[in-house]
């Protein structure tokens, strides 16, 4: 055994951790988010709380989509007019809520037709730019 003041059987008891200086650190606390009244977790400090998930995105979504739906049914329910609509050689009559809503759907399904073009355009040329770069 060594008698040196290093030597944790020979330090003061007054010493967290039984042993000197430089011994074992005291036990973590139970809930460490407790452990300084006062002061906030590291994570809070350095800002890396939850800040965005896919599941609060959904329910964000969620909540929009039926607000949006809501809204449509008052504006279609007060538009209940009959409006004649002519395509080509037909001729439809409709509410007028309802004609809208179906024009406000074709025009999002050309916006998205058109979104999927670009999307598939940007992927072919990421994919050549790709093959280019790896063949040398």
């Amino acid at each position: 055994m060594s008698t040196t003041p290093d030597d944790p059987s020979h330090s003061p008891t007054d010493v967290p951790g039984g042993g000197a200086v430089g011994g074992p650190a005291p036990a973590d606390p139970p809930y460490p988010d407790t452990a300084h009244p006062g002061t906030q977790h590291p994570d809070v400090a350095r800002k890396k709380g939850i800040k965005h998930t896919r599941a609060g995105a959904t329910w964000t979504g969620l909540v929009i989509g039926i607000i949006v739906l809501v809204l449509l049914l008052v504006f279609i329910l007060q538009n209940l007019d009959s409006a004649t609509l002519e395509l080509f050689a037909w001729e439809f009559t409709l509410p007028l809520g309802v004609s809208l809503l179906l024009a406000s759907i074709a025009g999002a399904v050309i916006m998205a037709l058109a979104g999927g073009i670009r999307i598939i355009q940007i992927r072919r040329a990421a994919n050549r730019q790709h093959r280019l770069n790896t063949n040398y």
